[in-house]
């Protein structure tokens, strides 16, 4: 089939070329337009575009598409479907209504459940057991159309947001081809989402990032894991930032944010309820490093304490 593609990070660009792989005609490419990154904040294209560039296949950039010459390219390529993974603007019915046989959305949960823009952040965060791939028929409401297919994968006590994003991807990439192989047969069936269950996974904010020492350990843990990659949980001592990468639930108790215990295993901080035991910190301008690693540089002890997230007292 003519499958058009719109997708703009790596999780999108795993999808696409698993599109391409199975043999499908992708006549256009729609992406982001190319945004500054790196310290030189110099322009680069997404992985979705440089995908596209490698394979050949035509990409438009609009900021929006509101308007009919932001559509046009779309229009002219007359695709059967439009694949849409992680695209990052909101298509209106004018979109929507373009290709022959509609929209389809790679979903990084289980719909109802997270929908919205940060699926796997949430999924993590909130502890649930397991997460997968919806491939849902899109319409008007955000990620509120019919599901197509649905895969299923355990999310594992050692998953960060950004190793389960990566088997999410694959994930991704398998149940499209798989959606249009029945599409394109005419077995392809849609089952309504039902209207129990929904939620939403809003956006991640850096304001997020602070641990609040208040909380029991096992929620911390949860939300180190759920901000790796991105924001990266962080942690008040002094006039520093610590930024935390790796952290477990551990038994003690003490006065939330003081520092318990102090080894090569790592860093024991008393919460609200129990303790968690840092185990990969961030200074300041430093990298990532295990505790031992960290603790020879930034030396802390029994008694030292983080500041509470909100400035006032734990």
């Amino acid at each position: 089939m003519r499958i058009a593609f719109a997708g703009t990070p790596g999780f999108a660009a795993i999808a696409l070329e698993a599109i391409l792989a199975a043999g499908h005609v992708v006549p256009l490419v729609l992406t982001q337009p190319d945004r500054p990154a790196g310290r030189g904040m110099v322009l680069q294209a997404s992985p979705v575009k440089q995908l596209a560039q490698k394979h050949g296949t035509p990409v438009h950039q609009p900021e929006k598409l509101r308007t009919e010459e932001a559509r046009q390219p779309l229009v002219d390529c007359a695709p059967d479907v439009l694949v849409v993974a992680a695209y990052g603007l909101i298509l209106p019915q004018a979109v929507l209504d373009v290709p022959r046989l509609g929209c389809l959305n790679i979903h990084a949960s289980l719909l109802p459940r997270w929908r919205g823009a940060a699926p796997i952040h949430r999924a993590i965060e909130a502890g649930d057991a397991e997460t997968g791939i919806t491939i849902m028929q899109m319409d008007a409401g955000l990620d509120t159309g019919p599901m197509l297919l649905e895969a299923r994968l355990p999310i594992l006590e050692s998953d960060t947001t950004g190793s389960l994003h990566d088997k999410l991807a694959v994930l991704g990439g398998e149940q499209i081809v798989l959606a249009l192989a029945r599409l394109e047969a005419g077995s392809l069936a849609a089952t309504p989402q039902p209207a129990e269950g929904a939620t939403y996974a809003a956006k991640i904010g850096k304001a997020e990032a602070e641990l609040d020492w208040r909380l029991d350990a096992r929620e911390l843990g949860r939300k180190v894991r759920a901000f790796d990659p991105f924001p990266g949980a962080s942690a008040r001592l002094g006039a520093n930032t610590i930024k935390i990468w790796g952290a477990r639930p551990a038994a003690g108790e003490g006065q939330p944010g003081s520092v318990l215990a102090v080894d090569a295993d790592g860093i024991l901080v008393a919460c609200g309820r129990g303790a968690l035991l840092l185990t990969r910190l961030q200074k300041p301008g430093g990298k990532r490093l295990a505790a031992a690693d960290f603790l020879r540089g930034f030396p802390l002890a029994p008694g030292d304490r983080f500041s509470p997230a909100d400035g006032g007292e734990t």
